[in-house]
């Protein structure tokens, strides 16, 4: 459906949404949109500080250890 609008029908829903909305409203929902984006990105990045100082910590704080079942063990399942 989008394939069928050209450029002319494109510049023609914006002027509809603007004369529809005004400026004023606009310019305020692209600030709310740059804020809400703004706001992902941060917590993106706190998250990812967030996993790598946990595993920075079960690196100094205990040695992974092997849980792979022992060879006696797999015989007696299988």
């Amino acid at each position: 459906m989008l394939n069928n609008i050209g450029p002319a029908g494109l510049l023609l829903i914006a002027v509809v949404v603007l004369v529809l909305f005004g400026r004023g409203k606009i310019a305020g929902l692209m600030g709310e949109v740059g804020k809400g984006i703004t706001a992902f990105k941060r917590g993106v990045k706190d998250s990812s500080e967030e996993i790598e100082d946990q595993s920075e910590t079960a690196e100094d704080g205990a040695a992974a250890r092997d849980v792979t079942p022992a060879e006696a063990e797999r015989r007696d399942n299988a």
